[in-house]
């Protein structure tokens, strides 16, 4: 049986009581926003509100006298440092395509379901818009609301263990979350969860990446060019697209390979099966490293000898639809993309007959 994509629906075991809210920081025009939804979800609905501890560190925010009470009533974690990914039922993110991508990345396990407003600049994966925001939320709260699961890359990163890094608080100098390193037999092991892209490049260096590219053990090709793209269906709407990949809906199972500016006229772009896995090493020959970032953070360089696996991760983002998801998704390529927007042929005036 082929499931519908427009079946999938949100549903609760038991009603929802505690609800993260993601504010995009440094952003004026989000403050009353931001301020409206806690004061409804606190007051009018009794949930319990996660804020991150950098968004309340916002003057407006905290020499607001009338939002002091209701700023009172959060839990505030920092990023980083603090585990909430079993303390949450759901999501709410204000802000652009970055904000849900920032969700993502809190949340290495199971992800709750997020719901996203389109206060940003771009919106392609910010379906809601604010204006009607109490009858949204509510729908949501009472599970009224069409699901479409966004597959995410299972990322494992080694690295040959090359000197000692030091710790800082917990946190490396690069950047890494201490809690997800190991370090076996002189190795170094990072995993990451990446909801768009995987991005291998040659940094700053003038000569061209070459980069051995294997499927399920196999070399299937070596890049030379600039860089490659590993996406999800979600990040083929992404940088994916500049490259000139196809757009591929998210409910596709499906991993695309995106060589970025390749040496070779033929060299186009691929999509294999969800679940392979893709394994990405410097060729032997390569003259300089090459640089990796995961959905464009924990930039990081890989070195002979390093590897990067790729395959699906078995915890998709659950994003909640505004309509249902095919209907977003070609709204998506119309109001963000204009997708195939032109100026319409003129038909053939049809002659009087006399």
């Amino acid at each position: 049986h082929i499931q519908d994509p427009a079946s999938q629906r949100l549903t609760w075991n038991k009603p929802p009581k505690s609800v993260l809210v993601i504010k995009k920081i440094r952003d004026a025009s989000l403050l009353q926003p931001f301020k409206e939804l806690c004061v409804y979800l606190t007051e009018e609905n009794n949930m319990i509100v996660y804020v991150e501890k950098k968004v309340l560190e916002d003057p407006a925010i905290a020499n607001d006298e009338n939002f002091g009470p209701v700023k009172k009533k959060f839990c505030t974690f920092r990023e980083d440092y603090d585990d909430i990914s079993n303390q949450i039922d759901f999501i709410i993110c204000l802000g652009g395509d970055g904000t849900l991508l920032y969700a993502s990345s809190l949340f290495q396990g199971s992800v709750p379901p997020v719901m996203a407003f389109h206060l940003g600049s771009l919106g392609f994966l910010t379906p809601f818009n604010f204006e009607n925001f109490q009858s949204q939320v509510t729908q949501v709260i009472e599970g009224n609301a069409a699901l479409v699961l966004r597959s995410r890359l299972k990322v494992k990163v080694v690295k040959e263990h090359r000197e000692k890094m030091t710790m800082q608080n917990g946190i490396e100098e690069n950047g890494v979350v201490s809690a997800n390193i190991e370090k076996e037999m002189g190795k170094q092991i990072m995993q990451y969860q990446v909801l768009n892209e995987v991005v291998v490049d040659r940094g700053p260096s003038s000569y061209l990446s070459n980069v051995d590219v294997f499927l399920d053990g196999h070399l299937i090709t070596t890049v030379q060019g600039d860089g490659v793209i590993v996406s999800t269906p979600t990040g083929s709407t992404a940088y994916a697209a500049a490259a000139g990949a196809s757009m591929i809906h998210p409910n596709v199972p499906a991993i695309m390979i995106t060589p970025i500016c390749p040496h070779s006229l033929s060299f186009r772009p691929i999509v294999v099966p969800a679940g392979v896995e893709l394994k990405i090493m410097l060729s032997p020959d390569a003259r300089n490293t090459a640089w990796v970032s995961f959905d464009g953070r924990k930039r990081q360089e890989i070195c002979h000898g390093d590897s990067i696996s790729i395959t699906t991760s078995c915890y998709p983002l659950p994003s909640i639809c505004f309509r249902d998801p095919v209907s977003d998704w070609f709204e998506s390529l119309a109001e963000c993309l204009h997708w195939n927007v032109r100026k319409k042929q003129n038909n053939f005036a049809v002659e009087e007959e006399e």
